[in-house]
């Protein structure tokens, strides 16, 4: 994987050196080609080739805005190389980079704690960078702890959802717990790397039904309207139950991994603020227009925020994007394509709605 030099960095200003994960003894080549063979068991024969003879090239952008509310507390974080940036020299060569969103509620305590704290968890875990996906778990949770113990109680009254990705070699790591949503251009084609962890998901409905919790007018317990995040400690009930942890509000992501190949363009991060205006499609189809126009990430964010305002968007906003080329989108003619009246937020009801009408049938 090629990274440029001139990506954006947004982190935490502390960069203490610490333990940094597996040994130089351990090869980052073998964590590589590891990954990527798991995803190219799911890979047909005739795109091995394609996937073998591929090399990202990452460029990267950002933005954000306060949109129509009060206060700013959507933060994000790029970091070209996750070892490099803490000190660490045990990857061969061979760069990480982390990409994360991170949209608080309650304030912005939550959202700045693990936007400064989640990459050095990362990166001084024992398994970095041979075991990636237990890892990400593993450092969402311990993160999620450390708000716990070491914020004051008018920082805990805040919660953040969380949204990563990760690129080493040609793998993609996705690990989302919240509403952020990661979205994938391949060809032009959307493909949805995350889920949103909403109360109306059946899912995640399910889940919290099963711990004694409940959904009250789309909220989890008729506060939350979302169903995993970090931090929230102060609600009741909500993380832990007769003081015992096993609440219905987790800090566990989801995740998914892919290999990228060369049909695969660009990466989508954004609060849930863009997605409330913004169909996954939509987005994808205005980003390539845009980046074949000017071919510029920074811009291309900048625009896409911009647009999101004047649609209507009423949260805060913030988009990260990730390209794997240098080169712009190629144009892609698209036959007999149905335009939809539909809005991005009365789609995703729509889709929760059939969702809990073919569990209802069992189907």
């Amino acid at each position: 994987m090629c990274v440029k030099d001139d990506i954006d960095e947004e982190s935490a200003e502390s960069e203490k050196s610490g333990s940094c994960g597996a040994s130089a003894g351990k090869s980052s080549s073998f964590a590589s080609s590891h990954m990527e063979r798991i995803c190219e068991n799911t890979v047909s024969i005739d795109n091995v080739n394609q996937l073998t003879n591929f090399a990202p090239i990452i460029r990267s952008g950002e933005w954000s805005d306060i949109g129509t509310r009060e206060y700013m507390e959507d933060t994000h974080v790029c970091i070209s190389d996750l070892a490099k940036k803490f000190g660490c020299h045990s990857l061969g060569g061979e760069a990480v980079s982390f990409y994360g969103v991170f949209d608080g509620h309650g304030g912005k305590d939550a959202a700045h704690f693990v936007r400064d704290n989640l990459p050095r968890v990362i990166v001084e875990d024992s398994d970095f960078p041979l075991k990636l996906e237990k890892v990400i778990v593993r450092s969402f949770l311990q993160t999620d702890l450390q708000f716990a113990k070491t914020c004051s109680l008018q920082s805990l009254s805040s919660g953040t959802t969380a949204l990563t990705a990760m690129i080493f070699g040609r793998s993609l790591l996705v690990a989302n717990a919240g509403d952020c949503r990661a979205v994938l251009s391949r060809l032009g084609v959307a493909i949805e790397m995350s889920k949103d962890h909403r109360p109306c998901c059946v899912k995640e409905r399910m889940r919290i039904e099963s711990l004694g919790a409940f959904v009250d007018d789309g909220y989890l317990n008729g506060q939350l309207g979302v169903t995993r995040a970090i931090g929230d400690w102060h609600l009741e009930g909500m993380k832990e139950q007769l003081g015992q942890p096993g609440g219905p509000l987790i800090a566990e992501p989801e995740l998914n991994m892919t290999t990228l190949s060369k049909e695969d363009e660009f990466l989508i991060i954004g609060s849930d603020g863009i997605w409330d205006v913004f169909s996954s499609q939509n987005a994808v189809d205005f980003v390539r227009r845009r980046l074949q126009e000017h071919n510029d990430v920074k811009l291309c964010c900048k625009e896409l925020v911009e647009e999101a305002i004047k649609r209507g968007a009423m949260d805060n906003l913030t988009i990260v994007m990730v390209c794997f080329h240098t080169d712009p989108p190629a144009h892609i003619v698209h036959r007999g394509r149905l335009r939809r009246t539909i809005s991005a937020e009365g789609l995703h009801s729509l889709k929760c709605l059939l969702e809990e009408k073919l569990t209802a049938m069992d189907i």
